[in-house]
């Protein structure tokens, strides 16, 4: 297949602190939620992860040498506040100097997310993002952040995969604190990291700092099961709630009422209420107007059909096919077409989906500025056969997705590029170390990293586009 993507276009590889670097203790960094909640459940553990803390240099010559020309990293909020606030510790400092310099010795531009999942523990304890002294602490973070690191980091990103965050925590439960099925929490959580995003996204460009500022969503596709006429309800449902309420909020800067309507009917089948401040909607129509881009975070889309019992749902974080099911009471229930193939993780293949998405966007919020695909990629059981790892498999996936892109650059859609998920192999936070998703093999005992056949291939792929 081949693929003509403009000469601009930017190859990025994508981590997260907590995955990749390890040493989840080490020269002064403080207790995260994770910490606790992977303790509890003995059954994987973030370190070493790819002991990236240590092994970065290795990491960024292998992006030049491969054709990575720009990396998605997250600064571990207690790597610079070991408790969420108060005093700095100066070696994490010093350590996200030093990593964002060798990304710019190896011309890989960094792309930094300020919140990747790893909320610091007291602030965990205390409520999360449920709690306002949360973002409060986030946007001082954010402030000191872009004050020292300012002349390194011209990309910024505010919150990766808000809904992740909230569903993790309090729907699905497989993040902690392991709450399953409280709607009210998970759409209270989703609204105030909106609030925390247009909160920074304001400091930000008030403060005049240099640079770009966004925010990173995971954003999945809805159809109708069967393309049955009556599924249309669970479609709208499932789009509104997943992706329409935090995309009014950046776009918007209020959620529309064929939003409300939804959200309200959600949350009154599942006995919840939302609390949404003045100050709150004044913040967020503000940070509407200024912000500079959309990280779009792609795996997947759903085939759904209206579901009005009981919640049930069952993540599939072992890797055995056929396993997961989402059942969500006055949302939807997820249906598996056998014509569609899917990981072995139960995610659905379907590149439509990616294109549909920014169509959508494109569409119903006129004033975004571009997008980025800030992460896809596949999640596969990759061994080593004779030193060498062949995965094919995940530069179709990957190809077949590029062309997605590739259609809807030319249907006039501003994307300007693609970080592959993930840079190199890397802890998962439901998935222990069994899914890998890497251009570069890690050997998690040695620490030795192994290019693998796609690695090749996007090596020929981001070369031959650049000299396009």
């Amino acid at each position: 297949m081949t693929l003509l993507l403009p000469k601009e276009f930017i190859f990025g590889g994508a981590t997260a602190a907590y995955q990749v670097e390890g040493a989840t203790t080490e020269d002064g960094k403080g207790p995260v939620c994770w910490d606790v909640f992977l303790k509890e459940q003995d059954r994987f553990s973030p370190d070493p992860a790819s002991d990236f803390y240590h092994e970065y240099p290795t990491d960024l010559a292998l992006s030049k040498k491969y054709g990575v020309d720009a990396i998605r990293i997250s600064i571990a909020w207690t790597r610079i506040f070991p408790n969420g606030t108060g005093k700095i510790n100066e070696k994490g400092v010093a350590y996200y100097h030093a990593l964002f310099d060798e990304c710019l010795k190896n011309d890989v531009q960094p792309y930094v997310t300020l919140h990747h999942f790893d909320t610091p523990l007291v602030l965990h304890q205390n409520g999360d993002w449920l709690n306002s002294k949360t973002v409060d602490a986030f946007v001082d973070y954010a402030d000191y952040c872009f004050a020292e690191f300012g002349h390194q980091v011209k990309k910024w990103i505010t919150i990766n995969e808000p809904a992740s965050i909230a569903f993790g925590q309090y729907v699905v439960g497989n993040f902690p604190p392991n709450i399953q099925y409280d709607l009210e929490k998970a759409i209270q959580s989703m609204h105030n990291q909106m609030v925390a995003h247009a909160k920074v996204v304001n400091l930000f460009k008030e403060k005049d700092y240099p640079g770009e500022i966004g925010i990173v969503h995971i954003l999945e596709s809805y159809y109708p099961a069967e393309d049955a006429v009556e599924n249309l309800a669970a479609v709208n449902a499932c789009n509104v709630l997943y992706n329409q309420f935090m995309l009014d909020a950046i776009y918007k800067g209020y959620y529309d009422d064929d939003t409300m309507f939804v959200i309200n009917k959600v949350l009154e089948q599942n006995q919840g209420k939302l609390e949404i401040k003045a100050t709150e909607l004044a913040a967020l129509a503000k940070a509407a107007k200024q912000i500079d881009f959309l990280g779009l975070n792609y795996y997947q889309s759903h085939f759904v059909r209206p579901f009005l019992g009981e919640s049930y749902i069952h993540h599939n974080g072992t890797g055995e096919k056929g396993t997961a099911v989402f059942q969500l009471k006055g949302v939807g229930e997820r249906i598996y077409n056998p014509n569609i193939p899917k990981t072995d993780w139960d995610w659905v293949i379907y590149p439509k989906g990616l294109y549909d998405m920014m169509l959508y966007i494109k569409n119903r919020y006129p004033n975004y500025q571009k997008i980025y695909i800030t992460e896809n990629g596949l999640g596969d059981k990759d061994q080593v056969i004779s030193g060498k790892v062949s995965d094919q498999a995940r530069i179709d996936y990957v190809t077949a997705h590029l062309k997605a892109i590739e259609e809807a650059i030319q249907s006039g859609i501003r994307v300007k590029g693609y970080f592959i998920w993930s840079l190199q192999d890397m802890f998962s936070w439901t998935n222990g170390y069994n899914k890998r998703y890497g251009l570069f093999y890690v050997d998690f005992d040695t620490q030795e990293r192994i290019p693998k056949k796609s690695a090749a291939w996007w090596k020929k792929l981001s070369e031959k586009t650049k000299n396009s």
